[in-house]
């Protein structure tokens, strides 16, 4: 075991991209098992029922390799999906299966900060796989208007600041993430504006931004695979065509959307396909499509970005 995790460990960070410490350490070496590498805290998700022996040999292995101070774990069956964030159940433990307890700690992605909080849920703070996203939407943002939907803790928001652009908006459902976006922008030397971080229901203001006529000039779609409000119930592999209709609304003359999803049951064909629907009548020009790094995720990944640039 200990010369698997060390051999994947050496491969991967060979490839990382530079000032880059989070990156996904094991996708496809063990059955049904994950394993993310936040600085020197490694985030174990088990994909299968997993007994608590099984889960501290391996928070063992991981300490052993000398890589890692701390290790949790985190079970995600397939109806764990509606428990994202339930800090304190049996799917998250808030203790560490192994090593020492790490309330917080900061991670540089491609030279971007971000705070990672283990213990917090299913959710650490950082979705790894969306790493090259964040890269193009940095990328792309200069000059930019940004409105950055689903937004979680700001990852793509802190993006589109450090790239220069001109705003960038972020909503979210939950006041307590977006604070936590606020935070990450201000771990990069950027001034949080308070009116920017939305709280709310993405397709309400999506409606709302419409109905008073703004525009932006990239608009960043990264819904969960399956959500619920009090008012709505979404479902990326049905729904995802909805959202883009409301989505382009919003886009200006000359504007991007770039558009994600990680349902693995949705194949890229059909993703692709409720997209084009979404648009409808709108003149688009696809610019790319990409999914998570081929240097620390399985090929094809499960995530699908595609961008394009709406007339």
């Amino acid at each position: 075991m200990e010369a698997l995790l060390t051999e994947a460990l050496v491969r991967r960070r060979a490839r990382l991209p530079a000032e880059t410490s989070c990156f996904r350490w094991l996708d496809g070496e063990l059955p049904g098992v994950t394993v993310d590498l936040f600085a020197d805290v490694a985030v174990v998700s088990f994909y299968r029922v997993a007994a608590p022996d099984e889960a501290r040999g391996l928070g063992e292995a991981l300490l052993s390799t000398g890589a890692a101070r701390s290790v949790y774990v985190k079970h995600r069956p397939r109806e764990a999906r509606r428990a994202a964030n339930e800090a304190g159940s049996a799917l998250a433990p808030t203790e560490p299966v192994a090593g020492d307890a790490v309330a917080e700690l900061e991670v540089l992605e491609q030279g971007a900060r971000f705070i990672i909080r283990p213990p917090n849920g299913l959710s650490v703070g950082l979705y790894l796989d969306a790493r090259d996203a964040r890269r193009w939407v940095r990328e792309n943002a200069r000059g930019r208007r940004v409105l950055n939907l689903f937004a979680y803790t700001c990852g793509f928001g802190v993006a589109a600041r450090l790239g220069g652009a001109a705003r960038a908006a972020n909503v979210d459902v939950s006041r307590k993430v977006l604070e936590w976006g606020e935070a990450n922008l201000a771990r990069n030397g950027l001034a949080p504006e308070r009116f920017d971080f939305i709280t709310g229901d993405s397709f309400e203001w999506l409606a709302r931004l419409a109905k008073k006529g703004e525009a932006f000039d990239l608009v960043v779609l990264d819904p969960p695979g399956f959500a619920t409000t009090k008012r709505s119930r979404f479902t990326a592999a049905r729904d995802y065509h909805q959202l883009v209709a409301a989505a382009e609304r919003v886009v200006a003359p000359g504007g991007l959307l770039l558009s994600m999803c990680n349902v693995e049951a949705l194949t890229g064909e059909a993703f692709e396909a409720q997209l084009s629907r979404g648009l409808g009548a709108r003149r688009s020009r696809r610019v790319t499509a990409f999914g998570a790094s081929a240097v620390d995720f399985q090929q094809p990944s499960a995530l699908k970005c595609v961008a394009h640039e709406l007339a």
